[in-house]
């Protein structure tokens, strides 16, 4: 028997435990000399009272010879002189088919308190975007099952929408929607910066038991560390790579990006980065990008990812919702005058887009679709005027047309939170508005 590769695997082996010692605490951060990590591995702080269980924390900096930590839960009973132990290998989390149905925290725990279950894989959080050249391009569409979207923005497999909003306009709700009559086979939803009371609400009403049975719902709630927030997002993501690299279609839903951004906007400040814009650290456009570029489709599988956006004041130029809009391959804009005026879903179609629509559906769809856009355009252009009655019918044959329309347009674009739809059904109900001759 060849036994000189498990000698030399024996010669490499280190046989001492070095550790290093914690030697202050400021706010969020842990400064400790040693021991010997790299940036993004996980380390266990030892409480020297009360042979508490170790604290996990994260290596995020270096100030010269100090090690910088932030821990993934509060901290406490952490004090100067308690050993800091490398484990030598990033966050990982167990992963697996019989996941599907559980509600999970940032690092893979169900949070409920019950066991995982049996069978499931390690798998590391962190991961780079797929391979450009191995990317298949985007060339079926998906169903949504919500009607305004599967008519008039068609959403393709691997396809990355944004969905941006102001606070209370219904981004939940909308996505409960989706991953209730999506043709997806696994959603995947990370609730980031959640209100504790929200997560359960979500769940049980906007969601459903119909919902849950295809759903790995991965929380990480406002009141948790920050570190916690931003392992949420890329426990999420990790999640729907192991399920695409199966060869499912995945839908990704992620609310909100923004406050991933928050989180990590609260790391860099920490760790010492400079407030640019609005106060956001270069970090936080770093990382956006490598987050989000990990969605998308690849050799093997899709995952289709709606990403909400919080935006200040309905104000959609604001820094996050600007970056992330140029990454993105589309974005759907929640309007609150619709929603004020009680139409749901409140996707002010006018101002939203899918960038691949083109590619994955026929000439006539798109025409179609053209058609409901120009008549939405021209009256809305010129509502002020009919509004007040300054409009006198019969001066613009356009404009006679989109006040013709105008109503069976909205009563199509309504939908009731519970009502399904195929894609099948939505394209066809858009082709019987013109063939009722309104004209």
């Amino acid at each position: 028997m060849n036994i000189d590769h498990l000698l030399t695997a024996i010669d490499k082996v280190d046989p001492y435990k070095r550790y290093g010692k914690v030697l202050r605490v400021v706010g969020i951060m842990i400064e400790s000399h040693g021991p010997s990590a790299n940036i993004g591995e996980v380390c266990h702080i030892h409480v020297l009272k009360n042979c508490k269980a170790p604290v996990l924390a994260e290596v995020v900096g270096f100030d010269r010879e100090k090690i910088i930590l932030m821990p993934y839960t509060e901290v406490v009973e952490i004090g100067p002189g308690c050993l800091v132990e490398a484990t030598g290998r990033s966050l990982t989390v167990k992963i697996g088919q019989r996941l599907i149905g559980e509600v999970v925290d940032s690092l893979g725990q169900i949070l409920d308190q019950s066991p995982l279950p049996e069978g499931l894989s390690n798998y590391i959080t962190e991961q780079s975007p797929p391979n450009p050249m191995l990317r298949a391009p985007i060339s079926e569409p998906i169903q949504v099952g919500i009607r305004a979207i599967d008519s008039l923005l068609t959403v393709g497999q691997g396809q990355r929408i944004g969905i941006f909003a102001g606070s209370g306009v219904g981004k939940s709700t909308l996505l409960g929607m989706i991953a209730r009559n999506s043709s997806a086979d696994v959603n995947v939803i990370a609730l980031i910066g959640e209100r504790g009371r929200e997560v359960r609400e979500f769940i049980e009403k906007d969601l459903g038991e119909d919902g849950l049975k295809k759903t790995i719902v991965v929380v990480a709630t406002s009141d948790q560390p920050a570190l916690m927030r931003i392992r949420g997002a890329y426990t999420a993501t990790a999640i729907s790579e192991y399920f695409r690299d199966l060869g499912y279609q995945v839908n990704l839903m992620m609310d909100s990006v923004t406050r991933v951004a928050m989180a990590q906007r609260e790391i860099g400040l920490a760790t010492g980065e400079p407030p640019t814009t609005k106060g956001y650290t270069p970090s936080v456009f770093a990382i956006l990008p490598k987050l989000l570029e990990r969605s998308g489709s690849s050799e093997k599988g899709t995952i289709t990812a709606f990403y909400t956006v919080l935006v200040d004041g309905d104000d959609m130029n604001e820094p996050i919702a600007d970056t992330v809009r140029g990454i993105l391959d589309g974005h759907f804009v929640l309007d609150r005058k619709l929603a004020e005026q009680g139409q749901f879903p409140a996707i002010n179609i006018l101002k939203s887009i899918s960038r691949v629509m083109n590619h994955i559906t026929d000439q006539k769809h798109r025409e179609m679709a053209k058609q409901v856009r120009t008549l939405m355009a021209t009256y809305e252009e010129n509502s002020e005027l009919i509004h007040i009655g300054a409009y006198k019918k019969g001066t613009d044959y356009e404009i006679d047309r989109s006040i013709a329309y105008y109503p069976k347009i909205q009563a199509f674009l309504k939908q009731d939170i519970f009502e399904q739809e195929t894609l099948e059904n939505a394209i066809e109900k858009m082709q019987m508005l013109f063939s009722e001759g309104m004209d």
